[in-house]
């Protein structure tokens, strides 16, 4: 097999493991110089594959690379450009195996969500219409928990602790202030259409502590009686209650509670500042003195509490997906297979493309509680070993001691220029 160079890309959101799956794919293709030369990285995703703007990865070192295991974002950039359908804009596709056959590329790892899956399967049609021989490997990454066939996605389990802990932690402050102040808290997290980092709130409770807990998912139409009435009901047993919902919560039309009529890279509904809303419901319906956080980028940024099971599963998949790509797969996605709740057991395996893009998970009806505003045993059995275990970074100074790449520029080869 004669030596080709590997392109590596992150696509969307990042997450606090995202840089462990490119570990992952960095360390193991030098343990395969033999079959792979260099590992090129794009800067800000497929953006950088488009424009020719490189990253030489072999310019930095061992310990840089590992490194990566622990630093949470996007180590070269990612960025929010979907490339449209083959016959809509077959130009972006030509460019990219044009940049692909200069560089000499022959593995294409794309670490991202659904749509990152979509563009790594119309990238290895149109390499194979071209007659231009490329492995495509799609690396699965989202936060929001909704790619199929996986049993779960690397960066939701460090994700659904941060909820989990913050929920907790602020329930205590609140429970601590009912008396004479704050009643209601409200924390606001990701999830469009799937209600699984919503759900993660749920484990802030347990049989040690009854936390008086309110969860608004994207799966359930929002009853705005139903809901109202279950709040005071816990207020007045408890002295207060928190309440977590998803940034993609429906009104019983289909529209979403924060729609604001803006859209996305995407073309998806803008969504943020449900917390507000809701809010804002309580107090003018219930008259309780409530307080409310965005949980936001801290979120998905938040590589100090990670879980270790994340961090061990990301890292896993970036490192298959080359094994993967070597052993001649193409148009896959490695996948998480789990094979025992308690004690919780997995293994690595994979799905075809053609199965995973364009195809949203969304939570079963049957870990959500049958009010509809909380969750069940078994969505908790199904949660808890994702958070299990501290995989705590270095510090230095009292701060993670986090690695900053070099990303030196490859030389550019091509005259012509593309504009995205």
């Amino acid at each position: 097999m004669a030596i080709r160079n590997a392109f590596y890309a992150q696509s969307g959101g990042v997450t606090s493991v995202i840089n462990a799956s490119a570990c992952g794919v960095i360390e193991t293709a030098r343990r395969h110089r033999d079959q792979i030369g260099n590992v090129y990285a794009g800067r800000n995703g497929i953006v950088g594959a488009l424009t020719e703007d490189l990253i030489d990865t072999a310019q930095e070192s061992d310990q840089a690379i590992a490194d990566l295991r622990h630093t949470p974002g996007g180590a070269f950039g990612s960025c929010r450009y979907k490339l449209k359908g083959l016959e809509e804009n077959r130009a972006q596709y030509e460019r990219l195996i044009e940049v692909f056959k200069a560089h000499d590329i022959g593995f294409f790892f794309y670490n991202g969500g659904g749509d990152s899956a979509d563009t790594c399967l119309k990238v290895s049609q149109l390499s194979e219409k071209m007659g231009y021989p490329l492995c495509a490997i799609h690396i699965p990454k989202t936060v929001d928990n909704d790619l199929p066939i996986t049993d779960n996605c690397p960066g939701f389990g460090s994700v659904a602790k941060y909820i989990a802990v913050s929920t907790r932690e602020a329930s205590f402050d609140v429970a601590s202030m009912a008396a004479t102040s704050t009643k209601i808290f409200v924390i606001e997290v990701m999830g469009r259409h799937a209600g699984w980092i919503a759900a993660a709130g749920g484990l802030a409770a347990d049989q040690k502590r009854d936390i008086p807990l309110v969860i608004l998912f994207p799966e359930i139409p929002f009853d705005q009686a139903k809901f109202l009435a279950a709040v005071d009901e816990k207020v007045k047993h408890y002295g207060y209650c928190s309440i977590v919902v998803s940034e993609g919560v429906k009104q019983a039309g289909g529209k979403f509670l924060a729609d604001a009529g803006l859209k996305d890279a995407f073309g998806h509904t803008q969504l943020g500042g449900v917390a507000p809303v809701v809010v804002s419901i309580v107090k003018n319906e219930l008259g309780y003195r409530c307080h409310w956080a965005v949980a936001d980028y801290l979120q998905r940024a938040a590589r100090h509490i990670a879980s270790r099971t994340d961090a061990e599963q990301a890292y896993a998949l970036g490192k298959t997906a080359v094994e993967l790509a070597l052993a001649g797969r193409n148009a896959v996605m490695p996948t998480i297979v789990r094979s025992s709740d308690s004690p919780y057991r997995w293994e690595i395996g994979h799905a075809d493309l053609s199965d995973v893009a364009n195809v949203e998970k969304k939570m079963p009806r049957e870990f959500i509680s049958s009010d509809g505003l909380g969750i069940t045993d078994a969505c908790r059995a199904y949660l808890l070993p994702l958070i299990e275990g501290e995989d705590y970074p270095p510090y230095k100074d009292g701060l993670p001691d986090y690695v900053v790449l070099k990303n030196a520029s490859v030389p550019k080869k091509l005259t012509s220029q593309f504009a995205v």
